[in-house]
């Protein structure tokens, strides 16, 4: 006797799918959190600068697939850690390069996998036509779970402003001190 395949059953196989790669990605960044004390989204942007050393920020943020004010929001935290550096081009006055620092480079060398790298390496493994429909369905799907029209933020990585973990700013523009 053969089983009908019902539709329920596909609908089932993509959450699940999606609850999986969500969790895996989440847990990496959790190790990575733990282990080095920065996000899975900043680890992977030191990754992408350790290959392209002097990127700007467009192509750093092509590199992340991410959205430029998205990896901004990231390299900000990491220039301010110290794993970072921004320096006016040579060639051109106008053109900002990043660069690891030596603590960037040592933070790289504890590093462990990424989920997000494993994420993007299965993608551009798929073939051409399969990458189209899984993305046309998978916008689909976030248009209609997400009111937001800005652009994406990286994975699991605060909003700019907000810490991880309750950390909190203090100096003039935490809040604290003010009255009203």
């Amino acid at each position: 006797m053969e089983l009908q395949e019902r539709p329920d059953d596909h609908l089932n196989a993509v959450v699940n799918a999606l609850r999986r790669i969500t969790q895996a990605i989440r847990l990496s960044s959790s190790a990575v959190h733990d282990a080095l004390g920065i996000t899975g989204a900043q680890l992977f942007v030191l990754q992408q600068l350790a290959t392209r050393p002097g990127a700007s920020l467009r192509q750093l943020a092509e590199a992340t697939l991410t959205d430029q004010s998205s990896v901004s929001v990231v390299v900000s935290r990491l220039v301010g850690a110290g794993h970072v550096v921004r320096r006016i081009a040579a060639s051109d006055a106008r053109r900002t390069e990043l660069t690891l620092t030596d603590r960037g480079r040592a933070v790289l060398r504890r590093a462990p996998r990424l989920a997000q790298t494993r994420l993007v390496a299965a993608l551009r493994g798929m073939p051409g036509a399969q990458l189209r429909v899984t993305a046309r369905v998978l916008e689909r799907v976030a248009r209609a779970v997400s009111s937001a029209r800005a652009p994406a933020p990286m994975f699991f990585e605060p909003p700019a402003g907000k810490r991880r973990g309750g950390e909190r700013r203090t100096g003039p523009r935490s809040g604290r001190g003010r009255t009203r």
